[in-house]
């Protein structure tokens, strides 16, 4: 199993130091071209607009959506779950996501980098305990279709992660924690891709 990580901006590299350490490998995408190798890709968090920005300058974009069409795994953390939305309040109207899952987010939802926290999640998909969540100018879910599975919610019912088939997404980094479990869990989508 290969999985890439969309190292164009943002925070790559400890995407890919997770796969490692789950024994996966990992390798650092940076043109379409080297998706066909994948089976599956991380959309790090970072600054969706310069993310986007430049997956369309690198055309990404078409690539991409035509992988998603035919089955292709994804998670997108952050500013990667912007990057797969279908729709984005405050976002300019010339900028395109992958308008991949059928959700609706609002990018910088909890304020700047000093609004920064950390929560306990519960996430049935992943078992006990809970998930130590850490959200950095995160983005939030306001709306979702019926396709999509709201994985979890902040005390306050906010949706903060979701999955629709092969399509997962998180507003908050779980790269940056201990916990391997969603990367464990994204690992358990592209396996059964393969099978």
């Amino acid at each position: 199993m290969k999985i890439g990580v969309l190292a164009l901006q943002g925070a790559f590299i400890e995407h890919v130091a997770v796969l490692r350490r789950l024994n996966i490998e990992a390798r650092e995408i940076r043109l379409p071209a080297e998706l066909a190798e994948m089976d599956g890709l991380i959309i790090p968090g970072g600054e969706s607009t310069t993310m986007l920005n430049l997956m369309q300058s690198y055309s990404f974009v078409p690539a991409l959506q035509e992988q998603i069409r035919s089955g292709f795994p994804v998670l997108g953390t952050c500013a990667g779950m912007i990057c797969l939305a279908k729709r984005v309040s405050s976002l300019t109207n010339d900028m395109k996501t992958l308008a991949a899952m059928d959700m609706e987010v609002s990018r910088n939802a909890f304020g700047r980098q000093v609004d920064s926290f950390e929560a306990e999640l519960a996430v049935p998909a992943l078992g006990e305990p809970p998930f130590k969540a850490v959200f950095i100018r995160a983005p939030l879910i306001k709306e979702v279709g019926p396709g999509v599975d709201v994985l979890t919610r902040l005390p306050d019912g906010t949706p903060v992660a979701a999955r629709q088939g092969n399509l997962l997404a998180t507003a908050f980094h779980p790269e940056l924690t201990g916990d391997l479990r969603f990367h464990e869990y994204f690992v358990k989508i592209v396996a059964a891709r393969q099978s």
